[in-house]
């Protein structure tokens, strides 16, 4: 009996021994995933958040090719409207970008711009076009005040011609930040400048409205030397509360 014992013992530590050494056949994530998320509009890119998750630009993907059912997975895109991943494993996705503008999928009236693409052979480049909710543009150049603040002028006007997506503006800001990564996540709140005219029909009129600093002034370098501050104006309606469409950034050297 206690050989018995022994043998089943040693058959089942050996059983346990293969298993922890099974070889994973399965090849490591080496395909580079890229692209641009851009105005159909103006060409541009699509201005956002970076690193504010479901609040800024994403890039849905729904790995098909293994399951009818799977589960989403999101990459990042940068405020200047890319993105880009290397370590995407190859197969077929159904792609999609969410974010501040008129969504690729929706159910009343069906809508359905997905992509089905074959990630396959090193670099695959995958570019969506869309309609932002607002379009920003600036009008001239920064004037840094008298009184040590910053005036900007912008324009504002509508990214989309669908009435279901033209929902009131409901705040317009200047954010301003001492790195190039600048936005409503990101910024010198004391700096910040909020536009309290009639946001709605500035919009609907397309006229130039000027946006100033707050009460923080924006102070030279040490020792007199110039600083560089970096900014950009943010605007955002009630369709979508959490993401704000941009102009791009801008760089102000305050002497």
């Amino acid at each position: 009996m206690k050989r018995l014992i022994n043998t089943i013992a040693l058959g089942l530590a050996i059983i346990a021994a293969s298993s922890c050494t099974k070889v994973d056949n399965y090849a490591g994530p080496d395909q580079t995933l890229q692209g641009t998320v851009t105005d159909s509009g103006t060409g541009l890119p699509i201005q956002g958040e970076i690193g504010d998750g479901a609040n800024s630009t994403r890039i849905k993907l729904l790995e098909s090719s293994w399951s009818a059912n799977p589960t989403a997975q999101y990459l990042g895109v940068h405020q200047d409207g890319t993105y880009i991943n290397t370590k995407i494993f190859k197969a077929t996705y159904k792609m999609t970008a969410e974010g501040p503008f008129v969504p690729m999928v929706q159910t009343t009236p069906a809508v359905d711009q997905t992509q089905t693409v074959n990630v396959d052979g090193g670099t695959t480049t995958v570019n969506f076009s869309v309609e932002p909710l607002l379009r920003l543009a600036w009008v001239g150049q920064p004037v840094i005040n008298a009184d040590g603040t910053l005036s900007v002028q912008v324009k504002v006007t509508r990214g989309t011609a669908n009435a279901l997506f033209q929902q009131a503006v409901t705040e317009i800001w200047l954010f301003v930040n001492s790195s190039q990564y600048v936005g409503n996540n990101i910024n010198d709140a004391a700096k910040t400048g909020k536009y309290t005219g009639d946001l709605n029909a500035a919009v609907a009129n397309g006229t130039t409205i000027t946006l100033t600093t707050g009460n923080g002034v924006l102070p030279a370098g040490v020792l007199s030397t110039a600083r560089d501050y970096y900014i950009r104006v943010g605007a955002r309606t009630s369709y979508n509360l959490k993401q704000y469409n941009y102009t791009d950034v801008r760089k102000v050297v305050v002497p």
